[in-house]
């Protein structure tokens, strides 16, 4: 079993205040405020980095699941739109859209589309985040 660990700090309330978030492994520490999660402040949010962990995990996975069919990809390329919206009086992701695009001679689009589906439906981080809409455009290119 692998564990892996991030760590956030956050200082002061919540308009004013600000925070840092680190990964375990050192490839990313960065600045966090209020600016930078609900409207278009310098620094990152959390939103950003689960989509670029949904992203990164997304394309691992397809890319598995197209090599064991035979179909080993050149590049997969997923970008992954979180949304964060208030619902309730509070903010809430109500929806992830991954967009992929894969360098793949010699694959059908029928079972492209089956396979990107199926990675969609059972990467780690989609089943992680499974009580929130997820869809998914996937772009064959030759």
């Amino acid at each position: 079993m692998v564990v892996r660990q991030s760590t956030a700090v956050w200082e002061g309330n919540l308009k004013q205040g600000r925070g840092r978030m680190k990964l375990a492994s050192g490839a990313y520490e960065g600045p966090y405020t209020y600016l930078s999660r609900f409207e278009q402040g310098a620094g990152t949010n959390p939103e950003e980095l689960i989509g670029a962990a949904h992203a990164g995990c997304f394309s691992m996975y397809f890319a598995s699941l197209l090599s064991q069919k035979g179909y080993v990809p050149k590049s997969v390329n997923t970008t992954a739109a979180v949304t964060l919206d208030t619902v309730g009086g509070g903010p809430k992701i109500t929806g992830i859209q991954l967009r992929t695009e894969v360098d793949l001679p010699g694959i059908d689009d029928k079972l492209f589309q089956e396979i990107a589906e199926n990675s969609k439906a059972n990467c780690p981080v989609s089943v992680a985040l499974s009580a929130t809409p997820i869809t998914l455009e996937a772009k064959l290119r030759r």
